[in-house]
Order: structure tokens, then sequence, then C-alpha cells
């Protein structure tokens, strides 16, 4: 069944490239093969090989563990969200099915039965076949079907969006769990190094040898530290909920996510040309076959002006004996009929001048998604860039200000410095080495963005080609 949407709707996406210029009084100015799109991105040096190809997705394959594998089938067979966009999918199927009907004549079996008392009893019978056609002369009935198919193709694309994003949803709910888990880990380090000071300084302190103001500061910090940890505890319980939640699961913050690292994406992301993005992208897709719904939406308003024309044959036979109706007399009757609008207010001509404000609106709906589209590939290319220059930068940050941490501790047991040099140092330790954490997931972050709203297909990590 799903193999047959998708050629479904590869048909649909092929068709729809002439589907415009077919319809009669076409509102829809924007054609596929003259957007205004750039030969290339404003970044330079950028891989304009292809997207989906094999070499490409290494990096994305270097992020899928086995278990993360089985997570992501878990939520694509069981996120409520999805299917419910998969029941919109299919009950649009089933429009599609009565839309197509309609071309076709109807064929009615009546059988009536009566019995009326006035001065005597009298019984009657009736036995009716009718068939019914409408002549599509002008095509409105083929407008209003192109119209449902049209819509069909925009709910099979949106669906297949849809599960891109939650498939980088759960990759990233993943990943963001794994980041919680040593943001927590560092707070209960610090936290531990920070205990051990304090036993130092209050032993110093009993010996005469500190201050009490350092035993005050020491105890602030180890209480500060606490509450850092505590937070970090339930930011992490949170975390770890929502991916239940897109699992399917009842969010009772038991995931685990193993001892995993997040990855470093050093191998440069493939990004092709604007152009490609145009086909790639499914949410583009759907917001092309929307307008091509209404621009098919309007050639239906417009030809509801036109007459129409219509035969009703019928033939059938009455007896005062249920018995006797198959061996009765059978009349007949052919049918013609010719109806054509002559006055209504002026209600089919607002009809189509509404449908052609809709299908204007539904083209610069399409464009503001396109351009919208590639600012995000614009924005996350440069982002990107100027994350690794920041992640190099606050290791390099994190390395010098867990040795000034060190270093400032055992000046202070000298007497070469303050308490608060120390706290400085450890403060600066402390943001340094989560900031380095923190990075390392918002460049994966970037990265899926980036592969997203280039049209990037996942099939290559999934096992088995969920529905």
């Amino acid at each position: 069944m799903l193999f047959q949407k998708k050629s479904y709707l590869s048909f649909i996406l092929a068709s729809s490239f002439i589907v415009t210029g077919c319809t009669t009084n076409s509102a829809i100015e924007t054609e596929l093969d003259s957007i205004p799109t750039p030969k290339n991105w404003s970044k330079e040096n950028v891989l304009t090989e292809k997207v989906n190809t094999h070499n490409n997705t290494l990096w994305l394959k270097k992020l899928i563990t086995p278990e993360l594998q089985r997570y992501i089938e878990i939520a694509l067979e069981n996120n409520r969200s999805l299917k419910q966009d998969l029941f919109d999918v299919e009950i649009a199927e089933q429009s599609v099915i009565v839309s197509g009907a309609t071309l076709w004549p109807s064929l009615d079996l009546n059988l009536s039965t009566s019995k009326r008392d006035y001065s005597g009893i009298t019984t009657s019978n009736d036995l009716s076949l009718s068939l019914q056609y409408e002549f599509d002369i002008w095509g409105k009935l083929g407008a209003a079907e192109r119209q449902v198919n049209l819509s069909y193709a925009a709910l099979l694309a949106q669906y297949e969006q849809q599960k891109r994003e939650l498939i980088s949803d759960v990759i990233l709910g993943w990943y963001q769990v794994i980041e919680q888990e040593q943001q927590l880990s560092l707070a209960q380090k610090s936290l531990k190094s920070i205990e051990q000071n304090l036993s130092i300084i209050e032993a110093g302190y009993n010996s005469g040898l500190n201050t009490s103001l350092d035993v005050y500061l020491a105890r602030n910090d180890v209480a500060s530290e606490r509450s850092k940890v505590a937070t970090e505890k339930t930011t992490l319980q949170s975390n770890i909920r929502a991916l239940e939640l897109l699992l399917g699961k009842y969010p009772s913050a038991a995931l685990q996510a193993g001892t995993a690292d997040i990855p470093e994406l050093s191998q440069a992301v493939a990004v092709g040309v604007p152009s490609e993005v145009v086909a790639n992208n499914p949410e583009l897709q759907y917001m092309w076959n929307l307008l091509l719904a209404e621009d098919a939406g309007l050639a239906y308003a417009h030809k509801q002006r036109f007459p129409s024309l219509s035969l009703t044959a019928s033939t059938g036979t009455s007896s005062t004996e249920l018995s006797d109706l198959l061996s009765s007399d059978v009349g007949w009757s052919l049918l013609g009929n010719l109806t054509a609008p002559i006055f209504n207010a002026g209600r089919l001509a607002a009809n189509e001048e509404s449908a052609r404000l809709e299908t204007k609106q539904a083209e610069q709906a399409y464009l503001e998604t396109l351009f919208s589209t590639f600012s995000t590939i614009e924005n996350s290319l440069t982002e990107a860039e100027n994350l690794q220059l920041s992640y190099q930068a606050n290791i390099d940050a994190a390395d010098n200000a867990t040795l000034a941490e060190e270093v400032s501790f055992e000046q202070y047991l000298k007497g070469l410095v303050s308490y608060t040099t120390v706290l400085d140092a450890q403060s600066r330790a402390y943001t340094a080495q989560s900031s380095v954490i923190q990075l390392k997931y918002e460049m994966l972050n970037t990265r899926l963005q980036l592969f997203t709203a280039l049209g990037g297909n996942f099939s290559s990590i999934l096992s088995k080609d969920v529905k």
C-alpha cells in the first residue's frame, strides 16, 4: 500500500508541472522552472554534491547507534501525532475515490411497498432501476477531481515531511538527553571538588590559618553547586520525558541513554544547489500541490457558471402482489436535462473571484515558504562554520580554565591569592567545560536542521520501510 502511495505521489508531482497550463483562467504566475533561485549559496566553498548520496550520509550513520535506530523505528510506528497525519492521508485517499466516482454513471435499484386503507385495502409494490449520468462537457467534474487528487498529493508530501521531522526530533531528543547527562555529571564533579575545598578551608580555619569569610564563601559555593545539580537533574528528567512522548511511551522518565557521547561532526555536509531544494524538500512539494489544488478549485468555480447536461434513464414495474413484480409489464423512460445559471445575484461570480484570490494567496504562501527555507539553509551554513570555530576556542578555554582553577587553589593555600580568585577560576572552568558540551549538541542540531531543509532523506539509517 505504501509503495502504491509513493508511486501515486510521484505521478502527481510529475503531472503537476503541466496542470497549470491545462486549467482555464489560471491565476498562478509562478512556474517551477522560472523561480528566481540563485545558482549557488552565498557561503563559498560548500560541497555542491547532491544531498542524498551514500558518501554524504556517512556522517548521519555515524550518529545512529543500534539503540537509537530502534527508538527511531518505534517512534515511526507509535508516535500519536504521526498517526493522526496518516489518518488524514487515508481520509484524503477515500475522497479521491469519491471524486473519481462522479465521472461515472450511477445505477440505483429501488423496491417499495405501500398499503392504504380508505374504503378498502390497497397494496402497491414498485420495483425500479434508475441510471443517472452527467456529461462533463466543460471539464467541471474533471477540475473537481483534479483538486481532490492534488490535495491528496499535498497530504502525502506533508506526511513525508512529518516523518523526517520526527526522525530528526528523536535524534536530537536522544542526544539532548546525553548532553544533559554530561551536564549533570559535570555539575556533580564540580560539587565534589568544591566540597573537598570546603573541608580543607574549614580545617585551615580551625587551625587559625583561614578567615571565617573564606569558610562562608566556600559554604555558599557548595550550596550553589547543590542547587545547580538539582536543577540539572530536573532538566534531565524533563528531556527524557519529551523523548518518551516522541516514542509514544508513557512519560515516566525511565528511559536510559547509556554512556554514548555526542560525536564531533567534522565532515562537511553536501548541500547541492538551491534548485535541488525545490524538488527534494517535501514541505515545498506540499505547498506547491496545495497551490495547484487551489488553482483547480478556481477552474471548477469558473465552470460552475456554464450549463450542465445530465441524462436520467429509468425502468420499473408495479404490482399489487410482491411475487408478481418480475412477471409484470416493464415500463421505461429516458430524460435529458440541461440546466444553465441565469440569475443568482452574483453568487457564482463571487465564488469564482474568491477562488481566484485564494489561489493568489496560496501562491504567496508557497513563495514565502520557499524563501524561508532558503533563509534557514543560508543561516545554518553560516552558523555551522561559526559553531565549529567557537567549539575549538572553547576547548582551549576549558583546558586553560581547568589549569587556572588548580593553580589558583594551590596559590590560595600558600596565601598568595584570596579565595575570591579561586571562586572566579572555578566559575570560569565550569562555564568553559559546560559550553564545550553544549556546543557539540548545537552543532548536531544545526547539521540536522540543514539536512532537513535541504530535503535530506533518512531512509539510509532505517532497517525497514516504515509506513
